[in-house]
């Protein structure tokens, strides 16, 4: 029995195997018939492709030769599929771009260019230019203008400065002989060898001269200021708001030469100005009221007078006659020993008076003729105000006027400068404490140290406390 089981246990054994066998191969020729349909249509479109080929191979070689390349086309299509599996396209992706069917309603044949016959010459179209291109003067007119303009000006510019040039020198002629008598130096230039003596040139409308050697002053100085010839915007404004050429004559007094008033005559319009400019003219004089009538100077002229008896002085026959004769060429005579020059926007800032001194001050204007022998007398006039004033002396009542009108003036800049004088004293007191306190600390003594603390916190607390008033009561 058990020799039976043996065989029919590989009996089975071997009907299974051929079973698994058998399911392997048909699952093989499933997937083999998958793609076998691919294969069959791809055969058969080659195979197409190759016929069409050989057949116009055929139609223009005479048909010869047809019958083994139809045969063999299928085998060949075939095996070359097989060998493309394995290789790369080369095809170019722009390809589609020269085909003509893959766009509509395109026309290869516009594109070509036409034939050029070299024969025929080429037709030329010249554009039509616009008038504004084209080149005519009457498009530059404004170029022209600006141009015109800067030689004008510049015309102008040399013209006048030697015109100004002209006349300063004219006027240092017309009177170096006169400096030269009251004067030891004329033109000084700053130097220790006066290289170059006369007028020194500070703009091409501004002249000076210096002079020096002379009792009673300390040396006078000339200023020539002319109109701005050479500047054409000025020219054009100073036909709206005429302008003359003037000297003026800046004298600073030996120290202690005159008494002490503040005096100013002029053109009622130059004295107003002055009047508010300058700090000595506002804080010591007023404006005298008709002049005319009380000094006899001329029809508008307007004085500033601090001390009356010394206008009166000043304002004698001979200085009244030379107004009256020269009044055209006369704008101003400044007469001051408290001069400190313009008045100062914030008083609050400067904690000291500022420095004053004895000037004479004088504004002629030149003759439009240029006739400087006119006007010479004027400085005849200068020199003798100068020994005026050294031999004129004041009354005692004149002189304790002047002494009180000094002091009111010292106690209002004092007023107004309380404020920031006693900042400062603060600050002084503030920065003393400092310095003693890192004194004290450098000194690393404890006990200096410890007296020092002491001290300040019974200054505090006195500084703390509330003020308290004592009253005197008288027993009964």
């Amino acid at each position: 029995m058990r020799p039976v089981f043996a065989l029919l246990l590989v009996g089975l054994l071997c009907a299974c195997q051929l079973n698994n066998a058998n399911v392997n191969s048909e699952s093989e020729d499933d997937i083999d018939n998958d793609f076998a349909e691919f294969d069959d249509d791809f055969v058969e479109s080659s195979y197409d492709t190759a016929t069409a080929e050989n057949a116009d191979s055929s139609k223009g070689s005479g048909g010869a030769g047809v019958s083994k390349e139809k045969l063999d086309a299928p085998k060949r299509t075939v095996n070359d599929d097989d060998d493309d599996d394995g290789l790369v396209e080369n095809d170019d992706e722009f390809e589609h771009f020269q085909d003509e069917e893959e766009f509509e309603g395109y026309d290869a044949g516009d594109t070509m260019e036409p034939p050029i016959d070299q024969k025929t010459e080429p037709k030329l179209k010249i554009p039509n230019i616009p008038l504004h291109f084209r080149t005519h003067w009457d498009s530059y007119w404004m170029e022209m203008l600006m141009v015109a303009g800067l030689l004008a000006y510049f015309a102008n510019f040399f013209a006048g400065k030697a015109k100004n040039a002209r006349l300063a020198q004219l006027w240092f002629s017309t009177h170096k002989a006169l400096l030269d008598e009251n004067f030891a130096l004329v033109g000084d230039d700053g130097k220790v060898e006066n290289e170059n003596p006369g007028l020194i040139k500070e703009s091409e409308s501004l002249y000076t001269l210096w002079c020096s050697g002379r009792t009673c002053c300390e040396g006078m100085l000339v200023e020539l200021k002319m109109i701005k010839r050479q500047d054409l915007v000025s020219l054009v404004a100073g036909l709206m708001r005429p302008q003359l050429d003037q000297a003026h004559i800046k004298i600073e007094l030996s120290r202690g030469l005159m008494d002490s008033f503040v005096f100013a005559v002029g053109s009622k319009k130059t004295i107003t100005k002055v009047f508010k400019e300058y700090t000595d003219l506002t804080k010591f004089c007023s404006l005298v009221a008709k002049p005319e009538e009380r000094y006899n100077v001329p029809s508008g002229f307007g004085v500033l007078s601090e001390i009356p008896e010394a206008t009166s002085a000043i304002l004698e026959s001979r200085v009244i006659t030379a107004l009256n004769k020269y009044q055209s060429y006369i704008d101003y005579l400044h007469i001051s020993d408290q001069f400190s020059g313009p008045v100062q926007q914030e008083e609050g800032t400067t904690l000291k008076q500022p420095e004053t001194k004895a000037v004479l001050y004088a504004g002629f204007n030149l003759p439009k003729h240029a006739e400087m022998e006119t006007i010479k007398p004027l400085l005849l006039l200068i020199f003798y105000l100068m020994e005026r004033l050294k031999t004129y002396r004041m009354s005692k009542e004149a002189k304790t006027k002047a002494d009180k009108n000094r002091l009111r003036v010292e106690e209002e800049f004092l007023k107004s400068t309380h404020a920031a004088r006693a900042e400062a004293a603060a600050q002084r007191r503030e920065d003393k404490r400092k310095q003693e306190k890192e004194r004290v600390l450098a000194e690393e003594d404890p006990e200096k140290q410890r007296r020092w603390e002491l001290k300040e916190q019974k200054r505090q607390a006195k500084k703390n406390a509330p003020k308290m008033k004592r009253l005197a009561v008288k027993s009964l």
